[in-house]
């Protein structure tokens, strides 16, 4: 008797990416885990029917990341999958370039500022300064405190519109 694992037909790594896009990250819920650039890896066993994810958080203590794992798994049983191993792995750090434009633009959506694009170089701390007002789209603000309602967050004020907006901050 053949294992159900076994004769199961994997779907295609775009077809699990694409069923990934609905997991949301639990304190922005404007935007994926895969826009985020948290899901890392996605591996295929064919012989076992398992699939694997690899999860970095955006902060190394980041509270939610069994929420996310725990999404992950249940989206991907939910669509049949007979075996998903989620790891959470702190290998390679997540840097704040690994958003998609998509991911940005749901940051936007959320009221929060997307991080500028760093790329990869960081040659003084400037950059912690700078942050486009998600209200208004101006440029007149300022950087009030590095600590935002989570590890993740600034606070910056807005001097066109004059509204405090949090920055999604950049690493």
């Amino acid at each position: 008797m053949q294992n159900e694992a076994n004769s199961f037909q994997l779907p295609a790594k775009s077809q699990i990416l694409e069923w990934l896009q609905a997991v949301k990250d639990p304190e922005i819920p404007t935007i994926s885990l895969v826009d985020l650039g948290v899901i890392r890896a996605v591996e295929l066993d064919e012989a076992t029917g398992k699939v694997y994810v690899q999860l970095t958080p955006t902060f190394a203590g980041c509270p939610a990341m069994d929420y996310m794992k725990r999404d992950v798994e249940r989206t991907l049983l939910s669509h049949g999958v007979p075996a998903v191993e989620v790891e959470i792995s702190l290998r390679e750090a997540w840097s704040s370039d690994m958003l998609t434009d998509a991911g940005r633009e749901a940051l936007r959506q959320h009221k929060l500022s997307p991080p500028p694009v760093l790329g990869n170089q960081v040659l003084d701390l400037d950059f912690l300064e700078y942050a486009e007002c998600p209200n208004c789209q101006g440029h007149n603000t300022e950087l009030r405190t590095p600590f935002g309602a989570t590890l993740c967050r600034a606070v910056h004020y807005c001097h066109d519109c004059r509204q405090l907006f949090e920055q999604f901050k950049p690493i």
